[in-house]
């Protein structure tokens, strides 16, 4: 094509795109679609030359990028798409997004409590203080018509009274089906007896990055209220929010009041319960996490069938992280993958033949990041059903069914107190094992010895020990156990005292001398 046609079509193009954008509003979608197509076939002429067929007169020209291929999601193109509104959607759904009003009674004490003069004069219910009521706010779902409501743990806990508010107006009682600290999700059951609207559960492994999504709940308790947003991320982990570590993070603005509404998918499916939100001044800042509908079907299923509290599935090994030297070492492009550190004895990972160092790849075929995404696969696939594990040995690949079983009873972690002349007397401690780093939410990867309470007036008071703390080293010896911390603190010399701590994460070092 010679420089002057190709400037004249050029000239055309630009003067159609013009009289498209400066056409009357009334124009009709149909209209509007048919302008489109010519704009495709137009600009489908000129990457082919003008004629449909590709330019033999210009072999230097760059080869055209091939079009992604065909999807179910679509971008609006037209002024009637970019017209089209969320109001249908949010009348189908909002009636099922309720608010839940949660109200414990809490003792006050009075700043005369225990002092003997005023018991003496006035006896001791003088210093006794009148109870008062505190009161949360928080969202939830309905997801079933008999008035199973889905909600936040931290919304509904330590409360005497939980009321349900929809989003006519009418409320009612309810109470506790089931309530679980590790996943922080609580499931109500209304008290009537009616039929109620019900959020479909969706299937949050399909949702995408970019997928257009709406959050409703009751934000600082201003009433029902609707934000629209996208995903921002999948499988979101190390958060810190609580033991389950697996969101969908959104920018749809979500603030203090909107924990247990809905994340719900632009077909009215509930695809997540909103959390929490990441805030420098407590606000939405456009990070707001929810916790996958998949989870939340696991867990509805569990107070369905009776259960008070959620059991996740026991696969009997201990994992972690790759690194990238381990992953250079395992001949891996990318460092992911969940290691094999430990097997339980008799457990189901040792019944199905995995080893010590195999590495998990993928679940279901579902790739797998790292331990969190292996534990939220696990926990979604449920006690007694199999799944397909991909699992890297050496240098060969291998797939592996493994079944999962019910978590062993749990024995009661053995403490010990310290005693003697050291810093560390009066403190409560027991080893580290998967119990109680379950109990404590410490990382899986701690070593050392956790505390589990400290006497008051204690010297370890006066170190500022604390419950959940973990003991790393004392005197620059690493600390394996009770047994190792007893005989290292045996032969310690009073002069000067080292101790190295862990804390939410953080190190502390103190010196005592």
């Amino acid at each position: 094509m010679s420089f002057r046609a190709s400037r004249f079509v050029g000239l055309l193009a630009a003067a159609m795109t013009i009289a498209v954008l400066t056409s009357p509003v009334s124009m009709s979608l149909a209209q509007e679609k048919s302008t489109g197509e010519t704009l495709r076939d137009t600009f489908k002429g000129l990457l082919d030359g003008g004629t449909g067929e590709p330019d033999k007169t210009q072999p230097s020209s760059p080869p055209v990028a091939p079009l992604p291929a065909p999807s179910s999601k679509n971008v609006p193109l037209s002024r009637g798409e970019m017209q089209l509104s969320f109001a249908p959607l949010v009348k189908a759904t909002a009636p099922a997004v309720v608010n839940v009003y949660a109200a414990r009674q809490v003792a006050t004490r009075s700043p005369f409590a225990g002092d003997p003069f005023f018991e003496q004069f006035f006896g001791r219910q003088f210093g006794g203080g009148s109870p008062r009521i505190q009161s949360s706010l928080g969202s939830g779902v309905i997801v079933d018509p008999s008035g199973i409501v889905v909600t936040n743990n931290h919304v509904i806990k330590d409360a005497d009274d939980i009321k349900v508010a929809l989003s006519d107006g009418r409320e009612f009682e309810s109470r506790i089906l089931l309530k679980d600290e590790t996943t922080d999700l609580a499931i109500l059951k209304i008290d009537a007896k009616e039929a109620f609207p019900i959020l479909a559960l969706g299937n949050s492994d399909d949702v995408e990055v970019g997928d257009l999504v709406l959050a409703i709940g009751n934000p600082f308790g201003v009433g029902q209220t609707v934000t629209s947003g996208i995903v921002s991320a999948q499988s979101r982990t190390r958060v810190g929010i609580s033991d389950f570590d697996f969101f969908i993070q959104t920018d749809a603005a979500i603030n203090p009041g909107n924990s247990g509404g809905g994340l719900i998918d632009m077909r009215g499916q509930l695809i997540g319960i909103n959390t929490a939100i990441f805030s420098r001044s407590g606000g939405s800042i456009g990070i707001g996490f929810a916790i996958p509908s998949n989870m939340v079907r696991a867990v509805v299923e569990t107070a369905r069938k009776g259960g008070k509290s959620f059991q996740r599935p026991f696969i009997g090994a201990t994992f972690q992280s790759v690194t990238p030297d381990v992953a250079e070492s395992l001949g891996l492009q990318q460092p992911y993958g969940a290691l094999i550190t430990a097997l339980n004895d008799g457990g189901p990972a040792e019944k199905a033949g995995l080893n010590v160092g195999d590495l998990i790849l993928s679940v279901e075929g579902v790739r797998v990041d790292n331990p969190d995404v292996l534990a939220y696969r696990i926990s979604t696939a449920g006690i007694g059903n199999t799944v397909k594990l991909n699992v890297l040995s050496g240098s060969q690949q291998r797939e592996v069914p493994v079944t999962l079983a019910k978590p062993p009873e749990t024995v009661a972690a053995k403490t010990q107190i310290i005693e003697g002349d050291n810093p560390l007397a009066g403190a409560e401690i027991a080893d580290l094992t998967p119990e109680t780093t379950g109990e404590f939410r410490l990382p899986r990867t701690a070593r050392g010895v956790v505390v589990t309470g400290v006497y008051r007036n204690s010297p370890a008071v006066r170190l500022n020990l604390r419950r959940g703390d973990i003991i790393r080293r004392v005197n620059g010896v690493e600390i394996s156990g009770v047994a190792n911390l007893t005989e290292v603190l045996s032969a310690g010399t009073s002069l000067l005292w080292r101790f190295e701590f862990e804390r939410n994460g953080a190190i502390i070092r103190q010196y005592i001398r």
